[in-house]
């Protein structure tokens, strides 16, 4: 086994088991997302497809880990950003803007572009719970 798929094997091995808050108002994008969480034995929160719901959610149980849609449904995803920083909980953007769209605050996260491939979203996952 070479080293990049004993890094992979390790990454996912930290991930499984991890409860993960989906934030996200694509109902394809969100199943989509969700298969690729169960793949990597994570337990996913939600998905919410509203900012309301998904603070709502927080309210109820504080994920491990969460992915969030930029622009959930016409609204901007920063409350829940807000309450996550504020719990420090680490988190993620998904979307298709790239990193110059993030309010300056929180140019410092991950950004997983869309559409992105499972290998990223592993990976982005690891790095955010390595660095939290």
């Amino acid at each position: 086994m070479d080293q990049v798929a004993i890094d992979q094997a390790g990454d996912e091995g930290r991930l499984s088991g991890k409860h993960i808050l989906v934030v996200e108002d694509e109902a394809l994008a969100a199943l989509h997302l969700e298969d690729m969480l169960q793949e990597l034995g994570c337990q996913v929160v939600g998905p919410a497809a509203r900012v309301k719901h998904a603070i709502e959610l927080l309210d109820q149980e504080m994920p491990d880990l969460a992915i969030l849609d930029l622009n959930v449904a016409g609204e901007l995803v920063y409350p829940v950003a807000d309450t996550l920083a504020a719990k420090g909980v680490p988190f993620l953007f998904a979307t298709g803007l790239g990193v110059a769209s993030l309010d300056q605050t929180y140019r410092d996260r991950p950004v997983l572009q869309k559409p992105f491939a499972f290998s990223d979203l592993r990976d982005a996952m690891a790095a955010s719970l390595i660095t939290a």
